[in-house]
């Protein structure tokens, strides 16, 4: 069976259209309750109700992180890099974190699609289990003959029913706005694999270790 058979085809290129239409109808230009980038900063963005996110609004550093559950790269920074980034920039208020999927393959839609219909309180929790558990469910690199299969087994340790799974996957206004968060994202600030870094509107460098997460932080905490 070849990967494009794995893949569990959830949307097609209409659909695709629509969602970056829908994207920008949702996530565009109004200000209202939302966080804007100002000053020197390269890009600016926009942090709305739609998104996840960690940590104190108002801190002096906003951090969006763009990354796709079977992104092997994104499974590394969340195993090593983010509780470090978690307990000594989000919990103490310096960094506001969001969250955003990136979708690298229609796999990564069902996974985020599932982690929405989550109560927004364990979204992190499961995105969490997905990336510290990609060989039993990412067909990129590992032996997975029945992909849904495996992401209602994921679904199922969170507390989901299949019943429940198969509708959040099958969702399509989900599908849309998952797949034209990664359109907008590749428009506006260049994205084109992942994980990649937004920081106060700045594209971060790669960051290989806690001590290049605590270098870079602090430089721009230093600026702001």
């Amino acid at each position: 069976m070849t990967r494009q058979q794995l893949l569990i085809g959830l949307v097609a290129i209409a659909v695709v259209a629509l969602g970056v239409v829908a994207y920008f109808v949702i996530w565009g230009s109004s200000d209202n309750d939302n966080v804007t980038a100002s000053g020197s900063a390269q890009y600016k963005y926009t942090v709305t109700s739609e998104d996840r996110t960690l940590g104190n609004p108002h801190a002096k550093v906003t951090m969006i992180e763009y990354a796709a559950p079977t992104c092997p790269h994104c499974a590394h920074f969340d195993m090593t890099m983010f509780p470090y980034l978690k307990k000594n920039y989000i919990d103490t208020g310096k960094v506001y974190y969001v969250f955003r999927v990136f979708p690298l393959s229609q796999v990564d839609i069902a996974a985020e699609a599932i982690a929405r219909c989550l109560p927004a309180g364990s979204y992190f929790q499961f995105i969490d289990q997905l990336f510290r558990n990609q060989s039993q469910w990412d067909p990129d690199g590992y032996q997975i003959p029945d992909v849904r299969g495996a992401l209602l087994s994921q679904a199922r340790v969170a507390g989901m029913a299949d019943d429940q799974t198969n509708a959040c996957i099958d969702n399509q206004d989900q599908q849309k706005r998952i797949t034209a968060v990664g359109q907008y994202a590749t428009a506006q600030y260049g994205v084109s694999g992942t994980p990649t870094f937004l920081v106060n509107g700045a594209i971060a460098p790669p960051f290989e270790s806690p001590d290049d997460v605590k270098a870079y932080l602090d430089q721009v905490l230093a600026k702001s």
